[in-house]
């Protein structure tokens, strides 16, 4: 088991080798956040933040053996594309053009494939001024790769800001036509990774509709009203309570495993899309983005299989992922917001996730 970085002491950001991570980048303010990012996968290993009382502790789930990254725990904080989330049965239509994908065992595309981004290691820089530190990461994905179209050039800024923000900025440009939508697939738990489960967490989601899914996750198709039923989460719901409203939904999946609409969007301002709170530690986590959709998955699946950085087993519950993104299988729906990105253009997409302390 590795030992935890404690709090930032201040400076630019530490790189350290790694032959599982690729290397283990270090960043925050004194006082503050502190990140530790993997560029394999671009991924986000660790955040540590303040208490109410001022007590750091880290909130993001990790397996404590690297080597899960590829296996059960592999999508645990990654960067994933180059499309987040399904593509049914990895098959789309651009311009009049079928394209195939690398699937999944399920026979789906889920999050770029079978070797999509998280599975990558990232080039890597240093970003360091007064007010924001952190890293700048960039990939090249080829012509084909998994079997999209179009060479895609992609980089993500990953900063702390001084007041208690960790600032996620995606861009990308392609030389032909291809869907994009790059999310960070991060597992929360606001009373620190390895201390239970999230259940007494307080969840507000910013959206009026939903997207129903199928056995296999797939959207149908239509966008479901929230009003009054089981996700419904516009005011701030204590997470085992929504868990417990009766709805087929829920029942199929476990749990909540499904896209939000948002409200639209725009312009590059992030708005505010949800709200986790944890009452035990007063630790508030407020989601902003550019992005038409956020994906909350409430872990109803882990079984104890993953051993956590604290040694912890994580079973159902134990985090909450709040995914911004466009509407899974979009690229075969025309009604949704498109994802495709074509040559002269450039993808933008910013979420800021903004921690403070309630009392």
């Amino acid at each position: 088991m590795q030992p935890s970085p404690p709090p930032f002491a201040g400076g630019p950001p530490i790189c350290r080798p790694d032959a599982e991570a690729g290397q283990r980048w270090t960043f925050g303010f004194p006082g503050g956040l502190t990140a530790e990012l993997h560029t394999r996968g671009a991924r986000l290993h660790g955040l540590w933040v303040p208490d109410r009382h001022g007590t750091p502790a880290d909130v993001v789930l990790a397996p404590r053996d690297p080597a899960r990254t590829s296996t059960t725990a592999r999508y645990f904080g990654a960067t994933v594309g180059r499309y987040a989330n399904r593509i049914a049965h990895g098959r789309f239509t651009l311009d009049g053009r079928p394209y195939r994908l690398t699937t999944q065992d399920d026979g789906h595309c889920l999050h770029g494939g079978a070797e999509g981004f998280d599975a990558r290691i990232w080039e890597a820089e240093a970003v360091h001024t007064p007010e924001r530190t952190g890293v700048l990461l960039h990939l090249r994905s080829p012509d084909g790769d998994q079997g999209f179209p179009g060479n895609l050039d992609v980089t993500l800024s990953c900063l702390i800001g001084r007041n208690d923000e960790l600032i996620l900025s995606y861009a990308a440009v392609t030389d032909a036509a291809t869907p994009v939508n790059l999310t960070n697939h991060a597992y929360f738990n606001l009373e620190g990774e390895g201390a239970g489960d999230v259940l007494d967490h307080e969840l507000a989601v910013d959206a009026t509709h939903y997207t129903p899914v199928d056995e296999d996750l797939i959207p149908r198709g239509d966008h479901r009203p929230v009003h009054g039923g089981a996700f419904d989460l516009r005011r701030p719901t204590r997470i085992a309570e929504a868990l417990t409203r009766p709805d087929r939904q829920l029942a199929q999946t476990g749990g909540y495993d499904h896209n939000f609409v948002l409200r639209p969007h725009d312009g590059d301002t992030p708005r505010r899309c949800a709200v986790l709170h944890a009452p035990a530690t007063g630790r508030s986590m407020e989601v902003l983005t550019t992005e038409p959709g956020l994906q909350v998955h409430t872990a109803g699946q882990f079984d104890g299989t993953v051993i956590g950085k604290s040694g912890t087993r994580y079973r159902a519950g134990a985090g909450i992922a709040l995914e911004t993104q466009h509407f899974p299988d979009s690229p075969n729906r025309p009604a949704d917001p498109s994802p495709v990105l074509r040559p002269g253009e450039e993808y933008r997409s910013k979420t800021v996730l903004r921690f403070t302390t309630l009392g």
